[in-house]
């Protein structure tokens, strides 16, 4: 049986994946075998020595140490593409609605209220809203992944040219990927060719401040510029600056700051991307079956600090051995075996920047005095036996 504490509320259509007969779910567990969380800040948060994963139903992990959980040899992970159907559509309405002013026009709308001439006053006040259509515009799209492949093929369905760029690009996102989208390996080329702009790039060092004051230069004049992947994506002060001048026409976004607020031209939602419960229902689902096949078969998918690692079990017992990725380690691992006297029926290794991830079925005397052998390894962090 294992202990699974949740943080936050978990949609009940995810923890419904945990099988009552192997999984005791509590809020209050004192010491899990694994975590399901959503926002909960784990950042300062001590770790029972038996926790063997953490499990984020959604995409972003900056609320827990990955660091700290690496060398405790606690596997964490998220759920890519669960909520990409929520933000996509968010995006699209957003785009559509930005073209049309309808944020600005409801307001002022709503300033009508005892208007006796109410109906001539709209058809005078409508002027100063008129938008423009999306069809026949061109859309260049930064980070062509789960969500921003879905954004991409839906403006090419309501009559967009679509520009693409992702230097990243993995094959699965490709075969989504409408064959109408023109694929851009340079962004200073894309960005001149755009009316429109929304990013969908994960927040890394290298993608700080993507759009800043020098590729804004690049665009268009009047360009507008969605944003509902992360906040600093985009230098505040460039885009002011651009907002002022006119390079930028509008801004969309949803992750609303003291600066951005009351500003002309710049719409700000409450971070709504994920926020319909079928997204938080898939983020769940996805997080549990993770966490699941994760303590019962040692199978990795998903894994932001750990390598993807899965495969049939071939009989016998399982060995799984997360340590870091050093020279000699598959030696040091099969000396061991070879002198328990073990038959390996199977056996994957790999690694992901400093970790490294060994699995073995193994038939023979696969016990605890092996496992004590395994873990004396100066470079092994954890080992289990399944």
């Amino acid at each position: 049986m294992f202990t699974i504490k949740t943080l936050n509320a978990i949609s009940p259509v995810g923890l419904a994946k945990l099988n009552k007969n192997l999984f005791d779910v509590s809020v209050d567990a004192d010491a899990p075998d694994g975590i399901l969380v959503r926002s909960a800040d784990l950042l300062n948060t001590t770790f029972n020595d038996n926790l063997l994963a953490i499990a984020r139903a959604g995409a972003g992990v900056n609320n827990i140490p990955l660091d700290r959980c690496s060398e405790q040899g606690i596997v964490v992970f998220n759920t890519p593409g669960a909520n990409a159907n929520a933000v996509a559509e968010l995006v699209i309405g957003m785009l559509i609605a930005g073209s049309r002013n309808v944020a600005a026009a409801a307001q002022w709308t709503q300033g009508l209220a005892g208007d006796p001439a109410m109906a001539k006053s709209v058809e005078k006040g409508k002027k100063q809203f008129v938008g423009n259509e999306i069809k026949g515009k061109t859309l260049g799209v930064i980070g062509l992944g789960a969500i921003g492949s879905r954004v991409a093929n839906c403006a090419i369905e309501l009559g967009m040219e679509v520009y693409g760029y992702d230097p990243y690009i993995s094959i699965d996102a490709a075969w989504n990927l409408s064959s109408q989208v023109h694929h851009c390996v340079n962004l200073n080329d894309m960005l001149p060719l755009c009316d429109y702009i929304t990013i969908h790039v994960p927040y890394l060092p290298t993608t700080k401040d993507i759009i800043n004051a020098q590729t804004l230069t690049l665009c268009k004049d009047g360009v507008k510029l969605l944003n509902y992947a992360r906040g600093e994506l985009v230098n505040t002060d460039a885009l002011l600056e651009a907002l002022d001048t006119g390079k930028v026409s509008s801004y969309m976004t949803d992750f609303p700051t003291e600066a951005l607020l009351g500003r002309p031209g710049v719409i700000c939602t409450p971070h709504l991307g994920a926020s319909t419960p079928e997204a938080e229902d898939n983020c769940a689902v996805m997080a549990a079956q993770e966490l699941s096949d994760y303590l019962k078969n040692g199978n990795i998918t998903h894994s932001v600090n750990m390598p993807e690692v899965h495969q049939p079990r071939a009989g016998g017992k399982r060995i799984c051995i997360i340590h870091k990725n050093e020279p000699g380690m598959i030696s040091q691992i099969t000396a061991l075996t070879t002198e328990a006297g073990l038959n390996i029926e199977n056996m994957v290794n790999k690694s992901k920047k400093n970790m490294a991830y060994t699995m073995l079925d193994a038939t023979g005397a696969v016990n605890d005095a092996l496992a004590a052998k395994l873990s004396a390894i100066p470079a092994v962090v954890r080992v289990r036996i399944l």
